[in-house]
């Protein structure tokens, strides 16, 4: 019991206090089972701002590290949609004024790319979430799910969708010339 609590207590006083701003004690994620069953509790432990510390062993540093990619990557796609979800609102009236058609589109599409920048953030912070509360488990398996196949395919699905329809009405108005 107190090789535990020294344990803590060293690796609390060996972090970086530059990279901890608020100065929350960090909460050290103990090498067993009994931690809760809902990664949201464990992730959202107080104090909200305290970084979590998993012990490493084999390859857990390389493993959580990868899992910060991953959440990054869903981040920027997020992000991504969201540009084009504006650029599609503004109707792309830069060069030339919007057909008629561009302007009917223009809403439904740009909502629909919204929605899509939204799941993928909540998609991408609850696989990242999830896969932390495995770790500290020590049951965490590197593997992508239904769930995230669905969302992929789906954002996929409606990027290529809509540069098909982009082209098509870009084809429409040359041969309307």
């Amino acid at each position: 019991m107190s090789a535990d609590l020294g344990a803590e207590a060293e690796l609390a006083h060996a972090y970086d206090p530059v990279c901890n701003l608020m100065r929350s004690k960090p909460i050290l994620v103990k090498d067993d089972r009994r931690s809760p069953p809902q990664p949201w509790k464990l992730f959202f432990s107080t104090p909200y701002t305290a970084p979590l510390l998993i012990p490493n062993s084999s390859s857990d540093v390389r493993d959580h590290l990868a899992n910060e990619r991953t959440f990054l990557s869903w981040l920027r796609l997020g992000i991504y949609l969201a540009v084009v979800s504006i650029a599609i609102l503004i109707n792309f009236h830069l060069k030339h004024e919007p057909s008629t058609l561009e302007k009917k589109i223009s809403m439904p599409l740009g909502i629909i790319f919204w929605f899509l920048a939204l799941t993928s953030l909540v998609s991408g912070f609850a696989n990242y979430v999830r896969t932390v509360a495995k770790y500290a488990r020590r049951d965490a398996l590197v593997q992508t799910g239904i769930k995230t196949q669905v969302i992929f395919g789906v954002v996929s699905g409606a990027i290529v969708a809509t540069c098909l329809l982009f082209l098509g009405i870009e084809a429409a108005r040359r041969v309307e010339r």
